[in-house]
């Protein structure tokens, strides 16, 4: 029989781990943005390749398993389990085209700092659907981070030549990710991450491919150069970023998961220093500090 020292030793283990891999995710999603504006297809078109490629990893490990559900959890029977399966989908799908208009619509700054936005609705989310309690703490770290994220990109302020519309499509998807997120938060409770993480993917994948098929004239790169980086977003900032954060949240919550990809901005702000040549100032690096002291401030919450 296993002693309550040793499960509670075991469980500290197991949420060190699953911040490590929700950190890992945030991380690799917070290249996305670049792999966006280096895309040589359309926006819409970028996101339908990005779900569409990330289903190969996902193939691979369903092959790998052979199918099996891991520790406790079950496979999908019933029509309220695929309606459940297919809502975050729908959610992603919302999200990745609204995230991915908004920076072509606007800046990268713009479009980064309201679509960070989403921990304010998966906090209220959470409260009003699940009524999870909120402690001050928690909200004193969510105070912080986001202020953290506006004094990283300088404020809020819209510059002459931004567009209305991009900054409201990034809003929009700050409130379709809290959706998607809380989804997932509560799918963790009987599905694995291979399971959420297929049927996700899959169902953004064919609400999307319609959208760009209308909209968009160009469905396929040109260039080898073009494809390495439709492979880029797909197995690195959604497979493995998404993936990584599916699996954290068995462990922690859907508003300190949400939190925590505040650091997203961060990730940003370096790698368009490095790849795009725009240089990380004084004030960047003040807002990065801000958010890092408001996730652990929310961590204690």
């Amino acid at each position: 029989m296993t002693s309550p020292a040793t499960s509670q030793a075991g469980t500290r283990r197991d949420n060190k781990f699953a911040m490590l891999a929700l950190l890992a995710g945030g991380l690799a999603i917070g290249a996305s943005p670049i792999f966006v504006r280096l895309s040589e297809l359309g926006p819409l078109t970028t996101a339908v390749w990005r779900l569409g490629l990330a289903l190969i990893p996902f193939a691979i490990w369903l092959a790998w398993s052979h199918g099996e559900q891991p520790g406790n959890y079950r496979k999908p029977s019933g029509l309220r389990d695929y309606l459940g399966l297919g809502l975050p989908g729908v959610m992603l799908a919302a999200d990745l085209g609204a995230w991915h208009l908004a920076l072509n619509e606007t800046t990268v700054a713009n479009a980064t700092l309201f679509s960070n936005m989403a921990p304010i609705f998966v906090t209220l989310g959470s409260w009003l659907i699940f009524r999870s309690a909120i402690t001050r703490t928690f909200l004193a770290g969510l105070a912080i981070a986001i202020v953290g994220v506006i004094v990283l990109k300088g404020g809020p302020q819209i510059e002459v030549g931004n567009s209305l519309l991009g900054d409201a499509l990034a809003i929009v998807a700050a409130i379709f990710y809290a959706g998607y997120i809380l989804g997932v938060g509560r799918l963790r409770m009987s599905f694995d991450t291979l399971t959420i993480m297929i049927w996700s993917t899959a169902v953004a994948c064919i609400t999307l491919l319609p959208l760009a098929i209308l909209i968009e004239p160009a469905l396929f790169p040109s260039t080898l150069y073009g494809l390495a980086i439709l492979f880029g977003i797909a197995w690195i900032s959604h497979a493995g970023g998404q993936g990584m954060i599916t699996f954290a949240m068995a462990w922690l919550s859907p508003a300190f998961s949400s939190l925590t990809l505040l650091i997203q901005p961060v990730v940003a702000a370096i790698l368009a220093w490095i790849i795009l040549s725009e240089p990380v100032g004084l004030l960047q690096a003040i807002g990065g500090v801000i958010i890092l002291a408001g996730i652990m401030v929310a961590r204690r919450g």
